[in-house]
């Protein structure tokens, strides 16, 4: 459970699910070698991979090779199945940050294996959320900026308006498949510019609207128990 400023008070998210989307930005797809899809790509995060705000990304001794990826992420705020495009928003409580962290070596092997790459996906704290929760009717997610800084850096940069699927094709396309319920979280896919995250490294991922979600990077090794 993350418990989120919204509105006057605070939201205690507690995903049943965290619904991914993969290549839903073209210049991501394309610097990792992938087709643009003709329909949404979806994956599951699950909910024990979230944390909140201000905590830290663990990076696990069993990848090498972690990368960060900033997206918009939709809060489901009322349950439902096979939601028409027309409908959709009113299923929408409000919209965050979620970074998905992703061990890409172990993607990469999975893949070239033909196995499912939820080992990539899964670790805790791979799936940081915040620094609040805007409500739906009070911003425009058509046409955002959205970056992501390491050490001050900036490695990505773009707009919302650059997703190849909307939101409201989203919720059609995913309710189609499962029933969304009210705080399943469901993240819109990354622009380019991924890249690897370091030990001690320091995190800010941010959209326009709703603020930068920081994080400090800790190797799993440096822990001490």
């Amino acid at each position: 459970m993350v418990r989120l400023p919204f509105r006057d008070g605070f939201y205690e998210l507690r995903p049943g699910k965290i619904i991914c989307l993969g290549r839903n930005y073209a210049e991501h797809a394309k610097e990792l070698g992938h087709e643009i899809p003709e329909e949404p790509v979806i994956f599951l995060k699950p909910p024990s991979s979230l944390i909140g705000p201000n905590r830290a990304i663990i990076l696990p001794r069993k990848s090498k090779e972690i990368h960060h990826e900033v997206e918009l992420a939709v809060i489901i705020g009322k349950r439902g199945k096979n939601i028409s495009r027309a409908k959709a928003m009113e299923h929408v409580l409000g919209y965050t940050i979620l970074m998905d962290i992703t061990a890409r070596d172990l993607q990469w092997e999975a893949k070239k294996k033909g196995l499912p790459w939820t080992v990539a996906k899964g670790f805790d704290t791979f799936a940081p959320v915040g620094p609040r929760i805007v409500d739906r009717r009070e911003l425009d997610v058509n046409d955002l900026e959205i970056g992501l800084k390491v050490n001050g850096e900036i490695r990505q940069l773009s707009r919302t308006s650059r997703m190849i699927f909307k939101i409201p094709e989203i919720l059609e396309y995913v309710s189609g498949i499962m029933t969304l319920e009210k705080g399943d979280i469901i993240a819109t896919g990354t622009p380019a510019g991924v890249g690897p995250l370091r030990h001690g490294d320091k995190v800010e991922a941010w959209i326009e609207g709703i603020g930068t979600l920081e994080e400090d990077v800790i190797a799993e090794g440096s822990i001490l128990c």
